[in-house]
């Protein structure tokens, strides 16, 4: 007889409930502030949608009125040090986060004011999301796009289920650095649904580090209800099938918020984590502005009526009164004290124009122009005094051939010697003695545990892996295809490539991507493209691409040590190739932006990437043409060698650039432009690139190779311009 045996969830699923007499076993002075901070939070709200209704506040203004004991509940258990992110609706709990880390310890508003810190928080954060240069950010981020990490704050992120991944970040960090410190990610009913969001509770759970994935649900992603979208609507359930312990809360009271938080840091102390915190909850008004939902037709105004009769503030009030913790004046003492601090903030902001009552804002305010573009990278200070050799160092000491690939993994097994925060995240990474390539397998003798397996999921571990670099490590992040890349574009265009400039451009993002490009293999369209172009579209990333192992040891150095984000691209012919190397030194650096000519010559100027630099030679010797010719190795905006680049065309009048990949994804045309652009009176000829074709490579043999420039391709044109020359 077939049975049915009813299975159960591997972790504890559980809602909390409270009587109103819990609210009597907490202290009274905890109670009062976090009273005031929710009132805080909903004049805070209130003031800004006026703001935005006189047109003072460029772009949405997601409020969160009606959710504030969620963000109150939640930052009560945490301390300065411990960190959050949120998603486009995250005013409640950054200004909870930004106000509580300078509120001075014995602080109780039944019988102190705000400070001058607890103000300037309130104004700074008002400033950020009006655009302003006052604010955290200098204005960059706005109402969505919000950072402070000294209270902790380590960055929102606009895009929805985005943010889970960079708070598994957060939390890795503390707990390989061995710090007791705890991360929340908060996020919505809308972000459950997101893949990403799935990825990073699943890697939080197989790494058992120490976040809270905080879910908000408040019914409605924009105008669609849950029930809509899933048919599981106990969102709590996504923890409990991950083997999360997952709480649900009432997240309408405070108190209850409370203390499934602090069951939450319970769980976490005993298994390490993470932990799925539930609060339901409800927006009082519209995705966005001072609308409600009915307005619109996808809510009723019953449904918004009876929410409304269990507002978090109103709730409080009552309890607050019964048991004789605050009275009707206490209340409108701490209603005024708030009120007047937002108020100031508002005041400091805006000024009347003159001749009529309406606001604006003080053309002081305003950021720079002119400041636009900065940030977007660093200096490169931090490489300054770091051994650097060159090729023509090799000719005095010794030297040794080393296969690519061996040179790789020794230069990364000793970065790691000489850095305890490097860590390597990677699917296969920690198998097969070194990971599909090999790379990881000089690392895995010497620091196994630093050498993280990742599922199948690329946009969630290289979210996470920004969240590390964001928290003070230096994660190395392998792609095993170039293709993959595009999997993971939403966290490498909107996460890593814009998250410094975005947030101000004061802080270190220091991480390394590797990808493998392998488009001669025969593994067909899907595995075969080199997404170089991609990361230039986002100037937040240095691009390198070495050619041999020489140029690979000494550019990982420099990404290793770089304060950026790098992308090392890995050409996999090149891997069991061998190179003559320094014996025995995997330790020195080549500096960016620094292009080499392999081949002088007074013809043309060439100017390769990867495979093709041994390709332009070989054309160049067969065909016997005079051309000079230049490894470029950086290809990213900011590290393209025009002071290379211009001497050789001022020399040559002609210009070839040599890529290997399809036209469509090729760089050249942008290098075109720039050329034209810089050097115009020194070329004698139209610019002629070399690329595969325009289709991807596919799995036939001969339609391979035809997709593919090759030596012959780049003698072609290196024959046209001789012949014009």
């Amino acid at each position: 007889m077939v049975r049915h045996i009813p299975l159960a969830a591997s972790a504890p699923w559980f809602r909390l409930e409270l009587e109103q007499s819990d609210w009597a076993n907490e202290a009274d002075e905890d109670l009062a502030n976090w009273y005031a901070q929710m009132l805080l939070i909903r004049r805070f709200e209130e003031r800004l949608l006026e703001l935005e209704k006189a047109g003072l506040i460029h772009g949405p203004a997601h409020a969160s009125i009606g959710q504030e004991a969620g963000a109150v509940g939640a930052m009560s258990v945490l301390g300065a040090a411990d960190k959050i992110n949120g998603t486009h609706r995250a005013h409640h709990q950054v200004l909870t986060k930004l106000v509580g880390s300078v509120v001075p310890a014995d602080f109780d508003i039944r019988n102190d004011s705000f400070t001058p810190q607890m103000d300037a928080a309130v104004y700074r954060f008002m400033a950020e999301i009006m655009g302003l240069t006052p604010g955290y950010c200098g204005g960059r981020g706005g109402s969505m796009h919000m950072r402070d990490a000294s209270a902790g704050v380590v960055g929102t992120s606009a895009i929805v289920g985005g943010n889970p991944p960079h708070a598994v970040g957060y939390a890795l960090a503390d707990k390989i650095l061995g710090r007791k410190h705890i991360s929340v990610t908060f996020f919505g009913d809308g972000a459950a649904q997101a893949g990403a969001t799935y990825e990073a509770m699943n890697i939080a759970a197989a790494q058992s580090v120490p976040v809270i994935f905080f879910i908000e649900n408040n019914l409605y992603a924009v105008a669609t209800r849950i029930n809509e979208v899933t048919r599981e609507t106990r969102i709590s359930s996504r923890g409990a099938m991950l083997g999360i312990a997952s709480i649900e809360c009432d997240g309408m009271d405070v108190v209850a918020v409370h203390r499934a938080m602090q069951e939450a840091l319970r769980i976490i102390d005993k298994t390490g984590g993470p932990v799925v915190v539930e609060a339901l909850c409800y927006r009082h008004l519209h995705q966005s502005g001072s609308r409600t939902g009915s307005d619109f037709g996808y809510r009723s105004a019953d449904e918004e009526a009876e929410w409304k009769a269990r507002d978090p503030i109103v709730l409080a009030e009552a309890r607050l009164t019964a048991l004789g913790v605050l009275s009707a004046e206490a209340l409108a003492r701490i209603d005024q004290i708030v009120t007047a601090s937002v108020a100031a903030a508002a005041a400091k902001l805006t000024e009347t124009v003159p001749g009529g009552n309406a606001l604006r804002i003080p053309a002081d305010l305003w950021p720079d122009p002119a400041t636009v573009d900065h940030g977007i990278l660093g200096d490169l200070s931090e490489l300054r005094g770091l051994r650097q050799l060159t090729h023509a160092d090799m000719t005095s000491g010794q030297t040794e051939k080393v296969k690519f690939v061996t040179a790789a993994s020794e230069t990364l097994a000793a970065a790691m010697d000489r850095d305890p925060r490097i860590v390597v995240l990677g699917e296969d990474a920690h198998q097969m003695k070194g990971g599909v390539s090999g790379f990881t397998k000089a690392a895995l003798e010497r620091w196994p545990e630093r050498v993280l397996a990742m599922p199948i999921a690329e946009n969630g571990f290289t979210g996470v892996a920004l969240g590390a670099a964001l928290n003070g490590l230096r994660p190395v992040v392998e792609i095993m295809f170039g293709d993959f890349c595009l999997v993971a574009a939403d966290q490498i265009a909107n996460g890593v490539g814009k998250v410094r400039h975005m947030f101000g451009g004061d802080f270190p993002v220091p991480l390394v991507m590797r990808v493998r490009v392998s488009p001669h293999t025969g593994y067909g369209s899907q595995h075969s493209g080199d997404p170089s172009a991609l990361f230039s579209m986002f100037p937040g990333w240095r691009i390198v691409s070495p050619s041999n192992a020489f140029d690979y040891i000494g550019l990982m150095n420099s990404a290793l040590h770089c304060n950026d984000p790098v992308l090392i691209i890995e050409h996999t012919e090149l891997y069991q190739r061998e190179f003559e190397v320094p014996k025995g030194d995997r330790d020195f650096c080549i500096p960016f932006g620094s292009a080499r000519v392999v081949r002088t010559g007074r013809t043309c100027t060439v100017l390769a990437t990867s495979v093709m630099v041994q390709n332009s030679l070989r054309a160049a010797e067969e065909c016997g043409v005079d051309a000079e010719i230049i490894d470029l190795r950086n290809l990213d905006h900011f590290g393209m060698d025009w002071a290379t680049i211009g001497a050789s065309i001022a020399k040559t009048g002609r210009v070839v650039i040599a890529e290997q990949t399809a036209r469509s994804l090729s760089m050249g045309a942008t290098w075109v432009a720039e050329i034209q652009e810089r050097f115009f009176d020194s070329l004698d000829h139209e610019i002629i690139r070399v690329t595969g074709s325009l289709a991807s490579p596919t799995v036939s043999s001969a339609l391979n190779r035809a997709a593919l420039a090759t030596s012959n391709d780049v003698k072609k044109a290196l024959i046209t311009l001789a012949e014009t020359s």
